[in-house]
């Protein structure tokens, strides 16, 4: 009787670090856990996969040539992975998720990775990471960097990850124990497919091609021979959000208390106002829902998280101060489990 192999993947929150993955910069996500689980058996000439979220069943052959010309949509993640992978034999089984999809949790990272594992994936956290963050690229033509991925392979339990995306080292930052992570659903849904995510990106390289790498970039004044204003405020933001991480990162090492809270709900808002105005990825449905949430006894701090355009809030908050949305844990990382669910 073949062996049952059972993958699970974390989702991720990204806690400040927003669009500057693509370009090289710094980002410090954490894996949740709430996570997709793939279940099944090896075997045969097909990826056959179904799912308790979509109606029709996912069938991709193992040497498939083209992803997007597979149907249903969610079996181009399928193909994705199973294109970058290129596994020895097919697999069928079930996946399951309490990830919210569409949500800005990667949803799609925490699948990639589950399947990749499932399908016989082996590497370190970051080739995983790499070998799904190509497989996203191919499945959807959105160019997306190699922050979900990563920190869905490279969790750490009890801990968000400060990743720098040009030299794709990762280091654990550990979080205020006395401060809860609650992620709340603004009420508008989003995929990057959809969204202007493509148009971000060539922006940024258009940027580049004129001041080289924004990551080696550490003040604004040095964005000055950028003509075009639209191109400037998205480098600007990424300039300065790379400043903000690592503020953030310093003060979670240094400050404690009140004064830890008041730095980080600073360097919080002063990310989502550069999002909203040079990066222009917020919307009046997620700006009034981060009003909402800061006008709340207890909530220190609240954000956008993921690639914008609708999708979550995250916030820092004192515990119990929020009675919706999810409060999630840092989480380890990707993992095949030793025995089935």
């Amino acid at each position: 009787m073949p062996e049952t192999i059972t993958a699970l993947a974390p989702g991720r929150v990204n806690i400040i670090g927003d669009h500057t993955d693509y370009t090289g910069g710094l980002v410090l996500p954490m894996a949740i856990h709430l996570a997709t689980t793939i279940q099944g058996v090896r075997g045969g000439a097909e990826v056959r996969l179904r799912s308790a979220d979509e109606p029709d069943e996912a069938v991709v052959p193992i040497d498939v040539a083209d992803p997007t010309e597979i149907e249903p949509m969610w079996g181009r993640y399928v193909a994705g992975v199973v294109k970058a992978l290129g596994p020895r034999s097919g697999f069928t089984g079930t996946v399951t998720t309490t990830v919210p999809i569409g949500a800005g949790l990667s949803s799609s990272a925490a699948f990639e990775v589950a399947l990749a594992l499932a399908l016989g994936a082996e590497g370190s956290p970051l080739e995983l990471a790499q070998l799904c963050q190509r497989a996203e690229n191919e499945a959807t033509g959105v160019p997306t960097g190699i922050m979900d991925q990563l920190a869905s392979a490279a969790g750490v339990e009890g801990s968000a990850l400060l990743i720098d995306c040009h030299a794709l080292s990762v280091e654990p930052v550990t979080l205020p124990p006395e401060l809860e992570v609650v992620v709340v659903h603004s009420g508008q849904p989003r995929t990057l497919a959809t969204s202007a995510y493509t148009e971000r990106a060539l922006q940024l390289r258009e940027a580049e091609a004129i001041v080289g790498p924004l990551r080696l970039i550490s003040t604004v004044a040095d964005l000055a021979p950028i003509k075009d204003r639209t191109v400037f405020r998205r480098a600007r933001h990424v300039v300065t959000e790379n400043s903000r991480v690592r503020q953030f990162v310093s003060a979670l090492r240094t400050l404690s208390g009140p004064e830890l809270h008041q730095e980080l709900a600073a360097l919080m808002a002063a990310g989502q106002r550069s999002l909203h105005g040079d990066f222009e990825n917020s919307t009046p449905t997620v700006e009034a829902c981060i009003e909402r949430l800061l006008s709340i006894p207890g909530v220190v701090a609240a954000r956008m998280t993921g690639g914008g355009w609708g999708g979550c809030i995250v916030a820092l908050t004192h515990p119990g101060a929020l009675k919706e949305g999810w409060v999630v844990e840092p989480s380890s990382g990707a993992r095949v489990l030793a025995e089935p669910l």
